[in-house]
């Protein structure tokens, strides 16, 4: 036995129909998925069976005289024919050349008793046809055929048909709705044998071999091979044993009978699914979208607006580090700013608004996310389109919940104080002692002149008291200015914390949108690139 070895282009087509297959449910129908699977099936059958035999298939209805062509073609009376009511019972095979053909006939499920061998006495002249399984069918229009598809099952998995016609038949409704309207594309694995043409005059046979090939024409099988024969004169029987004999000597039939196949089952796909502007439509979420996803989840959850408050406090709870005193303690007989604003614990606070905020804005969050796939679908057909909305929403209740419990997790680092926090509010209370200093100074030259309580000459001098003013006076312009100072370097921190916090959300919104949004998303769209990419190979 020989392998079937394919032509460069089949076997991209079978995976490419694999595929579809696997990525058809739910977007074929499935009966088109059903013959695919079939298709797959008896393809990958034949092409391990030998490769040195082509199965010829001889059909028709009852009364075409299909037996006794068989018999003429074989040269021996093998299947039996009727004169009352002449019917095939049982499928009929015959084998030039019997070595390797065993499993290919087991595969075909013709019955042993029913297989013929030429010996190879007989076969002298005839080694064109070595190869060929020649079978004789049911009749597909018997009453036994209206429970029995053996006569179908072998039309599909015979390498050439040859459609016996008869001349008071030739056109019947039967034959052509079930079976020839469907051979658009076999042209090369079918042929006609117009049969019984001894009951013809040549004129009426010449009209009548014109007529079948205007009618074939008509209903898609664009360049017929019609061959007139007699199985009782023997008329053109050396004719379509020569037309036979060329499809096995090729050894091309089984693998045109698959292409054949294949392109009638792609044309049905593509009429179904046609690719179109399909394959425009993105293979995979770009970073543009995945950025305006990400914006958009933030706005939902109020990304902001907790950055804002981080601000907001991290500026007010900061001036109790590096703010002028004397202007703190006296905003103290004045209610709590950062009590006023419910500030008190930072990271109670801002989870809260976080958590409220997701809680709230639900809908944007769906927004966000129909927005998305909107963006990617427009190209697609509405059952794709379908699909990918149905991706992107896989896990749109969790999602709200994901993000916040996520941001919870984001906290802020206002226990930790900065250096220059520390060197800063030294630098104050020294100029606070230098103006206490400075005021019992100018009290002791006011109220106690020429004395000094400690000792100290100089205390209760009279004449330094413009200095110890102009100093205390110096001392409280540099704290104002030290605290102007210090607001502005505050304000610039409080403004890179925001930016440290609001990043370190937005990375966590993005990791939560591209495990819950953007993955689901291109697995779809990738389904979609492979099934139409695979339709466009299917096509060869």
């Amino acid at each position: 036995m020989t392998t079937m070895t394919t032509r460069p282009g089949l076997a991209p087509r079978l995976t490419a129909l694999t595929k579809l297959v696997e990525l058809g449910p739910g977007r074929l129908e499935p009966k088109l998925l059903a013959e695919a699977s079939t298709l797959l099936k008896r393809a990958g059958e034949r092409l391990k069976l030998s490769s040195e035999h082509t199965v010829v298939a001889l059909a028709g209805g009852t009364g075409s005289g299909k037996s006794s062509l068989f018999n003429a073609i074989s040269g021996l009376e093998l299947s039996p024919t009727g004169v009352r009511r002449p019917t095939t019972a049982r499928t009929h095979a015959c084998v030039w050349g019997l070595e390797g053909a065993a499993p290919l006939l087991d595969w075909l499920q013709i019955q042993e008793r029913h297989r013929f061998a030429r010996a190879s006495a007989l076969d002298r002249g005839e080694t064109q046809l070595h190869g060929l399984i020649l079978l004789d069918l049911p009749d597909h229009d018997s009453i036994r055929a209206l429970t029995d598809n053996e006569a179908d099952r072998l039309i599909g998995r015979a390498d050439l048909v040859v459609w016996v016609l008869d001349p008071q038949k030739y056109a019947d409704a039967s034959t052509h709705r079930r079976y020839v309207t469907e051979l658009a594309g076999h042209e090369a694995v079918t042929v006609f044998a117009l049969n019984q043409a001894d009951k013809l005059s040549a004129a009426e046979l010449a009209e009548l071999v014109i007529d079948l090939n205007d009618l074939l024409r008509r209903e898609g099988v664009e360049h017929p091979t019609v061959v007139p024969t007699s199985a009782t004169t023997g008329r053109g029987v050396d004719s379509l044993k020569t037309v036979v004999a060329g499809a096995v000597s090729r050894r091309r039939a089984a693998i045109q009978k698959l292409e054949a196949d294949l392109h009638r089952l792609e044309q049905r796909i593509s009429t179904a699914m046609p690719v179109g502007e399909s394959l425009s439509a993105p293979s995979a979420v770009d970073d543009a979208r995945r950025l305006g996803l990400t914006d958009a989840l933030c706005d939902a959850v109020g990304v902001p607006a907790v950055g804002e408050a981080m601000e907001n406090v991290y500026a007010e709870r900061s001036m109790g580090w590096v703010g002028w005193p004397y202007p703190r303690w006296i905003s103290k007989l004045r209610p709590d700013p950062v009590k006023t604003l419910r500030l008190q614990d930072v990271g109670d606070e801002i989870r809260g608004i976080t958590t409220g905020t997701v809680s709230a804005q639900t809908a944007e969050v769906v927004n966000a996310v129909q927005a998305l796939a909107d963006g990617l679908s427009g190209d697609m057909q509405p059952v794709w389109r379908s699909s990918l909305h149905h991706a992107a929403r896989s896990r749109l209740k969790q999602l709200p919940q994901a993000l916040t419990e996520d941001l919870s997790e984001v906290a802020p680092r206002l226990d930790q104080v900065p250096g220059w926090w520390w060197l800063l509010k030294i630098w104050q209370y020294l100029l606070v002692a230098a103006f206490v200093l400075g005021l019992g100074w100018l009290v002791t030259g006011l109220f106690l002149p020429g004395q000094s309580p400690l000792g100290f000459q100089l205390l209760g001098d009279t004449a330094a008291l413009p200095w110890v003013g102009l100093m205390m006076a110096s001392v409280l312009g540099l704290g104002a200015l030290s605290g102007i100072a210090a607001r502005n370097f505050v304000e610039l921190g409080a403004s890179k914390e925001r930016e440290r916090l609001e990043r370190e959300m937005r990375r966590r919104v993005a990791a939560v949108a591209e495990t819950m949004v953007v993955e689901p998303v291109e697995r779809e769209l990738g389904r979609h690139h492979t099934f139409y990419t695979a339709i466009r190979t299917l096509a060869g």
